[in-house]
């Protein structure tokens, strides 16, 4: 009786430590980024706006690069313009906190626009791990609103792109 209940409790322990092995892994943004390395929208080298860098991954596990939230939401909203096959969806979206520099899940930050802070191309989204944060951002540096990711919009994006579109990368 003692030796069935020992293998009982073994492969309970067994079973266990496989399926907490088998759990799915959350990607982390690529931290090494190559001087070479280029905006998937605009062609601009990444690596030379270390402070505004984004980066998204999509379902066939490949990072994308960015210089700042701007274009990393005109590839959001229509990956197929820029190259990339129109079947695969965007599964994790990273941006880094203006102060503090940290990864945040973009889907998950609060972004403010129209503020006096430019990013390498102009006006841009200005990220934010926190509301309180970037309420303050917003009246230290006359942004005109705050938003959470839901509430950007492809029309936002491409009216803060048109000044800055690039040839070959128009939408």
């Amino acid at each position: 009786m003692k030796i069935g209940r020992l293998f009982g409790y073994g492969a309970a322990m067994l079973f266990f430590s496989a399926s907490v092995w088998a759990a799915p892994v959350f990607a982390q943004p690529q931290e090494k980024i190559d001087n070479t390395s280029r905006c998937a929208v605009c062609g601009m080298f990444v690596a030379k706006y270390p402070n505004w860098i984004t980066q998204l991954r999509d379902s066939a596990g490949k990072i994308q690069l960015f210089d700042g939230v701007k274009d990393l939401m005109a590839f959001y909203f229509d990956p197929a313009s820029f190259g990339a096959d129109g079947k695969l969806t965007v599964e994790e979206i990273w941006v880094k906190d203006y102060y503090t520099l940290a990864w945040l899940d973009g889907r998950k930050a609060f972004y403010v626009v129209g503020s006096d802070v430019y990013g390498p191309m102009g006006e841009e989204f200005v990220p934010f791990q926190d509301k309180s944060t970037a309420e303050n951002f917003l009246k230290d540096h006359h942004g005109s609103k705050l938003l959470s990711f839901p509430e950007i919009t492809r029309d936002m994006i491409d009216a803060m792109r048109s000044p800055h579109k690039m040839q070959g990368h128009m939408h």
